[in-house]
């Protein structure tokens, strides 16, 4: 029996060289997002931050699963997942998170801000906090960070847009979110609300004329195929969240939540860098895969303010709560430059 007690003295040697975190049981932490899994992709490349940074600051204790693409289902379903604890984050867009947090729709009031650092300002405020905090409470999930989503411009195949009456009779895509319907509602247009799986789909059947998306979205999806024209409008300013579902979060220990939020940080920056040089550069990336790019006037611009911000507005105070409202235009002027 010398060769089991050799075996045993050498596992014993083994299980003494392994740091202690990586005999503790190891926390699973299911990562949700839904851009194509390559690394010219903003979301994607900042998960794979977000991993080598957790797991290395956390010595292995959380292990980190990235599922892109949409892989954990559509919007619903995802963030119904997050909600219930079958899956630990998700970075969703703004139309996604409505599905669980009804107030994320007042981030789709147009024309909010001066520029990209402007909205970060906002982003990186006592506000989110605020509605970090609301959001635990009302639907178990906590925001650790918003990231960009692209600034949000019109397309279609039918004719170049320049001014509001250019967008009459025209059947936009919007996301599962009232807030965006009002929006295209109020500048003349039909909006048809379909999920962004389906999107590529219906745009190639022409079940709508366009959509709103930006720049890092049209790429992704390779919507140029489908939509000739685009016109850098900027009506919103969308988001993608840092969620993670709050019962998790609060099991974690102080060093492995640090190692979350510091990791959040990190894909964050990465997130925003490249989806705003997208954005900065739309009518240079966009023009050279063929789409006719429009850039409208002044004028213009405050014609689709004046029509499209009010009723929106207005839907957001009635349908979301004027306390919503009113917080975040409190902390847009208090970071207007």
């Amino acid at each position: 029996m010398k060769w089991r007690s050799g075996y045993l003295i050498a596992l014993a040697v083994v299980l003494l060289a392994l740091p202690a975190a990586a005999l503790a049981q190891q926390k699973v932490l299911k990562y949700a997002h839904f851009q194509p899994a390559r690394p010219d992709q903003p979301k994607h490349a900042a998960a794979l931050a977000f991993k080598e940074h957790v797991e290395k600051a956390t010595n292995g204790s959380i292990k980190v699963e990235i599922f892109p693409a949409g892989q954990f289902g559509n919007d619903a379903d995802t963030m119904a997942g997050l909600r219930l604890g079958t899956l630990e984050m998700a970075v969703a867009h703004d139309g996604a998170i409505a599905v669980i947090y009804k107030p994320v729709g007042v981030l789709g009031i147009p024309f909010l801000y001066e520029n990209h650092e402007h909205a970060w300002r906002v982003y990186d405020s006592p506000w989110l906090k605020e509605f970090s905090d609301d959001m635990i409470k009302k639907a178990g999930v906590r925001l650790l960070s918003f990231a960009d989503n692209g600034v949000r411009h019109f397309t279609n195949s039918k004719r170049p847009i320049r001014t509001p009456d250019d967008m009459k009779g025209l059947k936009m895509r919007v996301m599962p979110s009232p807030v965006f319907q009002t929006l295209v509602t109020a500048l003349g247009a039909s909006p048809s609300a379909i999920p962004w799986a389906e999107l590529p789909t219906a745009l190639q059947q022409k079940v709508v004329d366009g959509q709103e998306n930006g720049v890092t979205n049209i790429l992704a999806a390779s919507l140029y195929q489908y939509q000739k024209y685009i016109t850098l409008d900027g009506h919103v300013w969308s988001v993608h969240g840092y969620t993670i579902n709050e019962r998790f979060f609060q099991g974690l220990s102080a060093v492995e939540r640090k190692a979350v939020e510091e990791g959040t940080q990190k894909a964050t920056a990465i997130h925003r860098k490249m989806t705003s040089d997208q954005d900065k550069n739309a009518k240079e990336i966009l023009g050279k895969l063929g789409m006719e790019v429009t850039e409208i006037t002044p004028a213009a611009l405050a014609q689709f303010r004046k029509l499209a911000q009010p009723p929106v507005k207005a839907w957001a105070e009635k349908e979301i709560g004027k306390e919503y409202v009113d917080s975040l235009f409190k902390a847009i002027e208090a970071t207007r430059k």
